[in-house]
């Protein structure tokens, strides 16, 4: 019978970098993220999966940090909302969520981001009922959600007068 190591070493790319990194096989993703790799944009929220505010992107998909090992993630492309700005330009979604107010304590606003980035990159111009489908797992308890509708909105529009 084989004993379960320690430590397990691998090399995660994260936000377009190859990141190597040790630590405990029972870790989740969002662990090695804050824990290992410093990258605490991500937020601790329910660890139960019912939040949202752990939300990064695998694979350009939405992915519940909380709940996926991050020894299941060797190979795959992670995306973190530290990765959306280009140096000192922020993503369109992040100037719009300031703009419009989409964050006012900032917990959930992470995983809002990283989830709307996901919709916008599947879908240009989604209908408000797509977005609130799209945002419906991210939890925030702060705006009422109008701001971040708009915020989406706003960014999905300057997304779509960038690439004309």
């Amino acid at each position: 019978m084989s004993a379960v190591p320690d430590r397990v070493h691998m090399t995660l790319r994260v936000n377009g970098e190859d990141q190597p990194v040790s630590f405990a096989p029972y870790k989740t993703l969002l662990e090695v993220l804050r824990e290992d790799l410093g990258l605490t944009g991500t937020k601790h929220g329910c660890e139960l999966g019912e939040c949202g505010a752990c939300t990064v992107l695998v694979d350009g998909e939405p992915l519940l940090s909380c709940l996926e090992l991050a020894v299941d993630c060797e190979g795959r492309e992670i995306q973190t909302v530290e990765g959306l700005a280009s140096g000192t330009e922020l993503h369109p979604l992040q100037a719009a969520f300031a703009d419009h107010g989409g964050s006012q304590c900032g917990y959930c606003t992470s995983g809002m981001l990283m989830t709307a980035k996901a919709l916008l990159d599947r879908e240009p111009a989604p209908s408000r009922e797509r977005i609130k489908e799209a945002i419906s797992g991210n939890l925030c308890r702060c705006t009422g959600y109008q701001q971040i509708w708009e915020a989406i909105e706003d960014a999905a529009r300057v997304m779509r007068e960038g690439k004309e």
